[in-house]
């Protein structure tokens, strides 16, 4: 018999694969025989309300706690499965669903609990100065978080006030990092080791295997932190006539233009759907993913690995842990050009091993990456979660009888 689940999510106001997350989830529950019931709000909606009230709201938003408590109770939810609260949502949804007796379960898809701006980057350069930090001063003080004085000091607060009060460790049953990375991460942070389960993303429906080509790919948004200099500087240095396909939209859009202007080898597609991506996936020779931050998980390098496409990476953050060497693909020093043209030339000469490479990505997408897995590695935190909630209720209904 399927549980009632319900699904948190406040949306930004551009897609990505945070979004997608959602979307899979919901529908793997779903296939699964579970009642699916949704609560979002979006960030689009902050050009309506105003500054102060997104301010007051990204630290304790009263509608958010209102409408869920109501929900929750109405539809008779079992668990609250929360993806993220940031900023119209608030953690004071945490309260409304452990009001409810209701067990929560919060996917860490980004830094936000430790950092204002969810990276641990500044300037280009990898931050921690937060991390561990009661008060997260630094981040308000430096602008992390849109540059902006006022905009840092909502979010370090937010932040701040929530590890003051206990709400990262005692209003959430089970969190779910997406390696063993960030799990590290999120506990020299101060979140609770015991809480923390490690479930990544996964792909479906299974896109099969493509037969490779003669292009490298990336595929990604167009900011700072995805390495795009990295990339551009290297295809300006490489001596190989091997074309790159960019596939992506955003602030550094102008300088892909330039390089493609310059470089003859470059070629922009823009923005692509989901399935025009794993078609050139499947015609690529391999993905490239230079980031300079640590990447949360990577769902592009898992839907990388289903089509069979080896991945040339950054050996940093979950990169490092998703790719293995030489097996699955080829790790980089992060943010060097020439160390990525070495990569790209020692593939390029070694075609017996490269083919390899696609035959160990594809397997380890069937073997760690499918709905199926990924179903029973949610299912198992889902139980871990509803322990501590019946334990909970068992102690409230002793206080009543006594």
């Amino acid at each position: 018999m399927g549980r009632r689940i319900l699904l948190v999510h406040n949306f930004y106001q551009q897609a990505g694969g945070e979004d997608r997350v959602v979307e899979a989830e919901e529908e793997l529950l779903r296939s699964y025989g579970h009642h699916v019931f949704r609560y979002t709000d979006n960030n689009d909606r902050i050009v309506h309300i105003g500054k102060i009230d997104a301010a007051v709201q990204t630290i304790w938003s009263h509608a958010s706690y209102r409408k869920l408590l109501k929900l929750i109770r109405e539809e008779r939810i079992e668990l609250c499965h929360f993806h993220n609260t940031f900023p119209l949502i608030s953690p004071s949804a945490y309260y409304a669903a452990r009001r409810a007796g209701v067990p929560v379960v919060q996917t860490l898809h980004n830094y936000r609990l430790l950092c204002s701006n969810a990276l641990l980057m500044r300037q280009g350069e990898i931050c921690e100065d937060c991390l561990g930090r009661r008060v997260v001063w630094p981040g308000a003080v430096r602008r992390c978080y849109r540059n902006s004085y006022s905009a840092s000091a909502v979010t370090a607060a937010m932040i701040s006030a929530h590890r003051f009060t206990g709400t990262w460790t005692r209003a959430v049953d089970r969190y779910i990092a997406l390696t063993q990375f960030a799990r590290r991460k999120f506990i020299e942070g101060g979140l609770p080791a015991e809480k923390i389960a490690v479930k990544p993303n996964f792909v479906d429906p299974d896109p099969g295997a493509g037969d490779g080509g003669a292009y490298a790919l990336f595929v990604g948004r167009l900011v700072p932190e995805k390495g795009i200099d990295t990339i551009l500087k290297a295809w300006s240095l490489l001596p190989d006539e091997l074309p790159l396909r960019i596939a992506g939209e955003g602030p550094l859009a102008p300088q892909v233009e330039i390089a493609v202007a310059q470089n003859p080898k470059v070629r922009w597609l823009g923005q692509l759907s989901r399935a025009n991506i794993l078609t050139e996936m499947k015609g690529a020779k391999f993905l490239v993913c230079p980031s300079t931050w640590y990447e949360s998980f990577g769902l592009i390098i898992v839907e990388a690995f289903s089509t069979g496409l080896p991945v040339i990476a950054s050996n940093i953050g979950a990169m490092s842990e998703l790719i293995e060497h030489q097996r699955t693909g080829l790790l980089f020093r992060t943010g060097d050009a020439a160390d990525l043209v070495a990569k790209v030339q020692w593939a390029l000469r070694h075609p017996r091993e490269l083919a390899a490479m696609r035959v160990q990505a594809r397997r380890n997408y069937e073997s760690n990456y499918t709905a199926d897995t990924n179903y029973r590695a949610l299912m198992a935190i889902y139980e871990d979660s509803w322990r501590p909630a019946q334990e909970r209720a068992h102690v409230q209904l002793g206080r009543v009888l006594n």
